[in-house]
C-alpha cells in the first residue's frame, strides 16, 4: 500500500514550493529509487495542466562518468543542456540513492572541473529565476541508504523526513505560509545588523554582513527548509569555530573540522579525521578559503543529525557556514567551485551577537 504522505508531499512541492502553472515546462530529475514520489508529481504537475519531462537516473551513473570521462567530457557543456537551461519553466531535483557513498573514490578535482563547467549555464537558469521566468527545487525522497546513513530505520526515517516537512499537519502549507511570516520578521530584522559574533565551544567567529540581504528560506527552494542565511563579506571574517557534527562531501565525511580566519580567508584548517580532504577543498580554487554563506537553522521538527545537508543546515538551533560559492543576488562577491555547508550546535551554550547587542543564545532568537 503507497505511504499516503507520499502524494500529500507531491501536493504540497507542486502547488506551493514550484506554484505550477499551465501551459509550463517541468523538467523531474531523479534517481530510479524515488518512482513512487516520480509518479506522484507527475500526476501532480498534469492536474495542474503543466507539460512534465523526466530525468531518471539509474545507479552508479555518476560513478562511472566521473571514472570514465575525458577532459574534454568534463569541460563541455553540451547544445542540450544549454537549450534546457534556457526553456525550462521548473525544474525538481529529487534526492534519494541506493548508495550514498558511491562518489567516495571519485577525484574531487573532477568533480570540481565539471561544476565549474556547468556553472554558466546554472547561472543562467538562476538569472532567470531571479526575474520569475524559472523556478528550482531540491528534495528528498526516503531510502534505505539515507536512513541508514542517518542511523534510522526506514520507518523512522521516513517519519523524520515527512515530520520535516510539516506533512503531518492536516494542513501544510498554512504551516510553511506561517514559517514565512515569522521568518522574514527575523530576515528584516537581520538585514538591519553589520558584524554578527558567534561565540560558542572552541568558537568565537566574527562576520560582517553590513551592506547584504538575509534570505527567508520558507520552502520555495529545498523542502523541508527552515533558514535564514546571506553571504558575508568576503574580506573581513577573522576568528575561528568549531563544527560540531561532520561536514560532509560527496559521501565522505570530514570529524571535528576547526577552521581559523584572518582578513576573511581560511589561514588554518584542522580535522580529526579526513584531513586530507578536508586540505584538497580548501586548495580547489582561490574563493574555496573564503565564507560564502552564513546561515541560522531555524526547523525545529529537525533536532537530529542525518549526514543529509539539506536536512542538517535546517536543525533548529544550529548556525551553519558554507565555504566557497557565494550568492550573488544577495551581493556575494565571492566565487568557487565548492560550496560546501559545515553545521555547528549551538543549542547548548552558544550565542550570538549582532553589532554588539545579545540577539540569539541556546539555539533561539531572543528578538
Amino acid at each position: 500500500m503507497a505511504d499516503p504522505r507520499i502524494a500529500k508531499l507531491a501536493r504540497v512541492l507542486v502547488r506551493y514550493s514550484l506554484d505550477l502553472q499551465p501551459g509550463q515546462l517541468f523538467k523531474i530529475n531523479a534517481n530510479a529509487v524515488a518512482a513512487p514520489l516520480v509518479r506522484e508529481l507527475y500526476r501532480e504537475a498534469l492536474q495542474a495542466g503543466a507539460f512534465p519531462a523526466l530525468q531518471i537516473n539509474l545507479s552508479g551513473i555518476e560513478e562511472i562518468f566521473y571514472k570514465h570521462a575525458s577532459e574534454t567530457q568534463l569541460t563541455t557543456a553540451t547544445e542540450l543542456q544549454r537549450h534546457e537551461m534556457d526553456v525550462l519553466h521548473a525544474l525538481i531535483v529529487v534526492l534519494g540513492n541506493e548508495n550514498t557513498k558511491a562518489l567516495s573514490n571519485a577525484d574531487p578535482q573532477k568533480i570540481a572541473l565539471y561544476q565549474q563547467t556547468m556553472r554558466p549555464i546554472n547561472d543562467r537558469f538562476f538569472d532567470r529565476s531571479s526575474r520569475g521566468e524559472a523556478n528550482w527545487l531540491i528534495t528528498q525522497f526516503p531510502t534505505h541508504a539515507a536512513a541508514q546513513d542517518a542511523d534510522m530505520s526506514l520507518a523512522d526515517y521516513e517519519d523524520f523526513v515527512y515530520g520535516a516537512g510539516k506533512l503531518h499537519l492536516d494542513d501544510p502549507v498554512a504551516a510553511w505560509k506561517a514559517v514565512h511570516d515569522e521568518q522574514q520578521r527575523l530576515a528584516d530584522i537581520l538585514a538591519t545588523k553589520r558584524v554578527i559574533r558567534l561565540l560558542g565551544p572552541d568558537t568565537d567567529l566574527t562576520y560582517h554582513t553590513g551592506g547584504r540581504s538575509w534570505i527567508n528560506a520558507d520552502g520555495k527552494r529545498n523542502f523541508p527548509d527552515g533558514e535564514v542565511f546571506s553571504s558575508p563579506d568576503e574580506s573581513k571574517t577573522e576568528g575561528h569555530i568549531r563544527f560540531t557534527f561532520p561536514a560532509v562531501y560527496a559521501g565522505r565525511e570530514v570529524a571535528d573540522v576547526r577552521l581559523e580566519f584572518q582578513g576573511g580567508t581560511v589561514v588554518k584548517a584542522t580535522a580529526e579525521r579526513g584531513e586530507d580532504l578536508l586540505h584538497k577543498l580548501l586548495d580547489m580554487d582561490e574563493g574555496a578559503r573564503r565564507l560564502g554563506e552564513a546561515a541560522f537553522g531555524t526547523n525545529y521538527e529537525i533536532q537530529q543529525f542525518s549526514r543529509n545537508i539539506l536536512f542538517d543546515e535546517k536543525i533548529g538551533g544550529t548556525i551553519h557556514l558554507a565555504l566557497g560559492e557565494s550568492f550573488a543576488e544577495i551581493g556575494g562577491q565571492n566565487h568557487s567551485a565548492l560550496h560546501w555547508d559545515m553545521v555547528c550546535d549551538m543549542r547548548q551554550g552558544g550565542a550570538a551577537y549582532a553589532d554588539g547587542e545579545l540577539i540569539y543564545k541556546d539555539g533561539k532568537f531572543l528578538i
